[in-house]
């Protein structure tokens, strides 16, 4: 279990620096107090928003976003060792981990997307390709993360 969470924080925390790089090279990307803001919501019953950044804010969402973000960082590191078995924990392949990590973009895509006012697959945005693009390419990052992260273990 210990393993499981550091290669969850490691690989997020790849993931973070990914999108600090874009921030400096004047990419938009995800402000996690929206996800802190939804999550808020989420608990007092209501699912959908038509934008969430124009949904009332909830107390301290921000930092409730990055304990989600670094939560779900998580519970993806240990349904890559779930699926693939312990012994990927002591022999990390980067195959598992990329195919795992590209697949984890469907959580953005059919789920917070849609639920925040996006749209399945960012449908709802106004460049929705480019938006894909971003969601993909930073969740090939972190499946590069589990694996330097389970490497480093």
């Amino acid at each position: 279990m210990f393993s499981i969470v550091l290669i969850g924080v490691g690989a997020t925390l790849v993931m973070d620096l990914w999108t600090l790089l874009l921030k400096r090279l004047g990419v938009a990307t995800l402000n996690y107090a929206m996800l802190g803001r939804w999550a808020g919501h989420l608990l007092k019953g209501r699912v959908h928003h038509q934008g969430i950044a124009r949904s009332e804010p909830v107390a301290h969402e921000l930092a409730w976003g990055w304990v989600l973000h670094y939560a779900i960082g998580l519970l993806f590191a240990a349904g890559l060792v779930g699926l693939v078995g312990e012994g990927w924990l002591r022999q990390p392949t980067l195959a598992p981990a990329l195919l795992f990590g590209i697949a984890t973009v469907l959580a953005p895509w059919c789920v917070m997307q849609p639920a925040m006012g996006a749209g399945f697959f960012a449908s709802r945005t106004p460049t929705p390709w480019r938006n894909r693009g971003r969601s993909l390419m930073t969740h090939v990052v972190f499946g590069c993360g589990l694996f330097l992260a389970a490497c480093l273990l």
